[in-house]
């Protein structure tokens, strides 16, 4: 197995996890209300972001958390959400980047349950 080394690897990495999510029954409608059939535009943002953080190569430039303050998620959701990524991850490579990456969501997840705490927003 492989690790993380290209911009096809990251597609292949989002585009798995979400077929995932997409079948989840706890965050599975969350996106599905949100994104609705409309997935192209947000997938784009996804390949980007993880290329962004994965090689450094500013293929994003947008502010990550303000789409996920409004949607009514909190501690189990985060949890899904970081274990069918890790999930992912798992089944599809190996690695520094691989490893990076799972880092990297497991601080996103508190950054962004942190901030949503700090709203109100989020129970435990």
């Amino acid at each position: 197995m492989n690790d993380i080394n290209s911009r096809e690897d990251v597609i292949l990495l989002v585009n798995s996890f979400y077929k995932k999510v997409r079948k989840d029954t706890l965050i599975g409608p969350v996106f599905e209300n949100r994104i609705k059939d409309d997935w192209e535009p947000h997938l784009q943002k996804m390949y980007g972001f993880w290329e962004n953080i994965l090689f450094g190569n500013n293929a994003y430039n947008g502010r990550p958390f303000p789409p996920h303050a409004t949607l009514g998620i909190d501690v189990p959701h985060f949890e899904r959400w970081i274990t069918l990524f890790h999930e992912t991850l798992d089944e599809l490579f190996e690695g520094a980047r691989a490893d990076e990456a799972k880092k990297r969501a497991v601080l996103i997840g508190r950054v962004f349950l942190g901030k949503l705490e700090m709203m109100g927003r989020a129970g435990s």
